[in-house]
């Protein structure tokens, strides 16, 4: 579906030194622009996308919650790299080890939250791994899920752009991701100053996120995010030569992004699109909405064709809950495909008990909604 937008630029006009980028929006994942973006790379820490995602889909299911207390164990503690100094046995909250994987990029956090999903980290990468598969990604393999250098570890920009297009989606990491310095411990003796890695959140305005990353193989690596212009962009840049290098090609992106381009939005997300029949529900008609809004990235001044929308709903039989995919909105240009968007119900929908089956059921037989 992506390959539909792909938007043809000369790479050595805006990241010239990067060996692999790429600019999407997020909304769409339209891309931009891109340069080798399906090529194998060492991602360094901006693996640690990869496992925030999983964090935060365990903190929404109530496997884990942000005021938990996790001890940190002696192979978490021991590791080397950027990192908050935890020791072995230290306990620390969920939320402040967060702040410091997605502030500091601290390596001994995320394997301490890996530790807490998992049981250890070889298991959390398995689950790594297994998410990537989930997301179509074909160029990732992780060995690890701090992003150290390690063999058969690698990823490629357009992967890399496709985890932070997921993560973006989970405020509470931009929340922190957009945060340039702050403390740890600040009710002991040792309070920990964090500094954010990613310096484009203090010098390029309006940029929330959301990972840097750097080793010997990999070189100086960025994903960035910013809103604005109801338009969120992402722009990843891989083995740049200097920090700030890459801070300079990914300003290059996301200013090449919103010269460029806009958002129009077709069709608001929650809009109701039309009903379905649920089976055996407390309500037995739901409303059927989007999951998103309908949006197409255009270049500026581009005039749009006629649209056309084709509801592909199943059948729906309760439970349901808000947010399940139940189906989808084919959006067409002039005939051609432009867009696909999941669709949900409006609430949730429990199950029908069988008391209120049994009255329903005499009741369809008064109206004569049942013959025999």
């Amino acid at each position: 579906m992506l390959s539909l937008f792909i938007v043809n630029v000369r790479a050595e006009e805006i990241t010239p030194n990067a060996k692999s980028a790429i600019l999407i929006e997020a909304s769409t994942g339209k891309i931009l622009y891109e340069k080798s973006s399906n090529e194998k790379f060492a991602p360094a820490s901006m693996t640690k996308m990869m496992s925030l995602l999983l964090i935060m889909e365990n903190i929404d299911n109530g496997n884990l919650k942000m005021d938990e207390e996790i001890r940190t164990s002696k192979y978490a503690s021991s590791m080397g790299g950027s990192q908050i100094f935890l020791e072995e046995n230290e306990i620390m909250k969920v939320e402040d080890m967060l702040k410091g994987v997605t502030i500091g990029s601290a390596n001994d956090a995320t394997v301490a939250l890996a530790e807490r999903i998992a049981g250890t980290e070889e298991a959390f990468v398995s689950l790594m791994n297994k998410k990537a598969k989930e997301l179509g990604l074909k160029n990732t393999n992780f060995k690890n899920c701090t992003g150290l250098d390690e063999a058969n570890h690698y990823s490629s920009s357009y992967d890399m752009a496709m985890i932070a297009k997921e993560l973006v989606k989970h405020s509470k990491i931009l929340e922190f991701s957009s945060i340039y310095e702050t403390y740890l411990r600040t009710d002991t003796d040792n309070k920990f100053w964090l500094v954010n890695t990613n310096k484009l959140v203090r010098f390029y305005k309006g940029v929330d996120g959301l990972k840097t990353g750097y080793t010997d193989s990999a070189g100086y690596c960025l994903t960035a995010t910013i809103n604005k212009e109801g338009m969120r962009l992402i722009a990843v840049v891989m083995g740049e030569n200097t920090s700030s290098e890459r801070n300079k090609e990914v300003s290059a992106l996301l200013d090449y992004g919103y010269n460029l381009y806009q958002k129009e939005v077709y069709l608001n997300k929650d809009e109701v699109l039309g009903t379905k029949e649920v089976e055996k529900g407390i309500d037995r008609v739901a409303n059927i909405v989007l999951n998103e809004d309908v949006a197409s990235i255009n270049k500026k001044g581009y005039k749009v064709g006629e649209l056309t929308y084709e509801l592909d709903v199943k059948n729906l039989k309760a439970p349901i809950k808000k947010g399940e995919i139940v189906g989808s909105l084919t959006v067409k240009e002039d005939g051609k495909i432009i867009n696909k968007v999941d669709v949900t119900v409006d609430k949730n929908i429990d199950k029908v008990g069988l008391f209120t089956m049994y009255i329903r059921h005499l009741e369809d037989i008064v109206k004569g909604n049942i013959k025999f």
